[in-house]
């Protein structure tokens, strides 16, 4: 069975508009420039798409890694795409693609389209709580003439969202001619062969150096503490790491911790009776600790409830409780007993 890499991540968001809709109408100024939010009934929920969330990942690890290989990207047309090559480009690996293409042998077009399924995935940012967005008034001044009004939003919540990385597909690819399951081309298989790469299994898989898939794994968890990105930065400049955030390794490719942050009375809290029950129902298959990284000055109630659960005996799993930095840091160094020779 598959191992992965599960995360439950909280980011602070106190004067933000990490992600924009672009332009709404207004009838004060006509060109307001909107966050995204999406309606639960009557309640609105500021977030951030997945998309957004990704992209701050991919751009931190190409920024903070030196032995982090980006893929080009090409355009043809109407279309875009990255280089499809996962033997040489981390992020093609880690991130997935779809290169949709054809070519002429012979006479004959033969379509030699390569996908690749994400090995991390993750959810949106979305608000714990419900938060109306504030219209923020700006005017242009600084020319001759009249100033030029506008308006942009930005909210105040907490932003959670989970991710899973699979650990066994990270370096590991298949050359099968069946929609879904060709991430290589054919010509790949000799770029595999001189990176050290074998072909194991009854389906035959292509897997790379055990090195490589280690490293590309502990970068991808690691580029969360120095995480950075957004949108409307220059005025409303957010810390984008995580301010609390919950991990382990587990068997499958479900996210337990999905459902631990609760909201009560407008308030977004975590549910430590939830995160109990996750323990003790899930505990034949984590693989490793739940580790539980808090930042001081951030839902410091919570602080005396954690510290209570990692010395809890009683649980199936231990619990390790220390800032995010650190906690990733543990884990990311014990990744290496979760990736096997072979998947």
């Amino acid at each position: 069975m598959s191992k992965h890499l599960i995360g439950l991540t909280l980011i602070d968001a106190p004067h933000s508009a990490l992600n924009n809709a672009g332009t709404e109408a207004s009838q004060a100024t006509e060109n307001i420039v909107a966050v995204k939010k999406l309606q639960k009934g009557r309640d609105t929920y500021p977030y951030v798409s997945g998309q957004a969330w990704r992209n701050w990942w991919r751009t931190t690890l190409e920024q903070e890694f030196d032995e982090w290989h980006s893929s080009p990207i090409e355009r043809e047309k109407k279309i875009a795409f990255t280089a499809a090559d996962p033997v040489t480009y981390d992020d093609d690996d880690v991130f997935g693609y779809m290169r949709a293409q054809s070519e002429m042998q012979g006479k004959k077009k033969v379509n030699i389209t390569v996908t690749r399924l994400s090995p991390l995935k993750c959810s949106p940012l979305i608000s714990i709580a419900p938060q109306v967005p504030t219209n923020d008034f700006g005017v242009m001044a600084r020319q001759k003439g009249d100033p030029v009004p506008y308006e942009h939003q930005f909210y105040a919540c907490v932003l959670q969202g989970i991710f899973s990385l699979d650990l066994n597909a990270v370096g590991t690819f298949s050359d099968v001619n069946r929609t879904g399951y060709k991430n290589i081309a054919s010509s790949y298989v000799a770029k595999i062969q001189d990176a050290g790469g074998t072909q194991i299994g009854e389906n035959p898989l292509w897997i790379l150096p055990k090195a490589i898939r280690v490293r590309r794994c502990q970068q991808t968890l690691e580029a969360l503490p120095i995480l950075s990105g957004g949108a409307k930065l220059t005025s409303h400049l957010t810390d984008v790491t995580p301010k609390l955030i919950i991990l382990s390794v587990l068997d499958g490719g479900n996210q337990p911790f999905m459902n631990l942050m609760v909201e009560r009375n407008g308030v977004g809290e975590l549910s430590i009776d939830a995160l109990q029950e996750v323990i003790n129902d899930y505990a034949d298959r984590f693989r490793d600790a739940i580790y539980i990284g808090k930042r001081k000055g951030f839902m410091d109630e919570l602080d005396e409830s954690l510290k209570d659960l990692a010395a809890n005996n009683h649980l199936p799993c231990e619990i390790i409780y220390d800032s995010p930095n650190k906690v990733i840091a543990q884990l990311s160094q014990k990744l290496e007993t979760h990736i096997g020779d072979a998947p």
